[in-house]
């Protein structure tokens, strides 16, 4: 198997529902505009309040893809 490069970027998902939501969101947002996405991280959850209330659940992912540009090498 040849050796492969991934890039690996951070995205914010939010969703009304739940953190699941919110990291489905952001799953398919980045799925839109990258191709050969890999895995899906997620590294922070939290709440968007308002008046005291929830207002929205936040997931922060982190999501890797296969990277087919060219490294320079040193």
């Amino acid at each position: 198997m040849p050796e492969s490069t991934y890039k690996i970027i951070e995205l914010v998902g939010t969703s009304k529902e739940s953190w699941e939501m919110a990291a489905a969101n952001a799953v398919a947002s980045a799925a839109e505009s990258l191709r050969d996405l890999r895995i899906a991280e997620v590294v922070e959850l939290d709440l968007h309040l308002k008046d005291g209330k929830i207002e929205f659940y936040r997931a922060r992912i982190k999501v890797s893809f296969k990277y087919e540009g060219h490294l320079h090498q040193h």
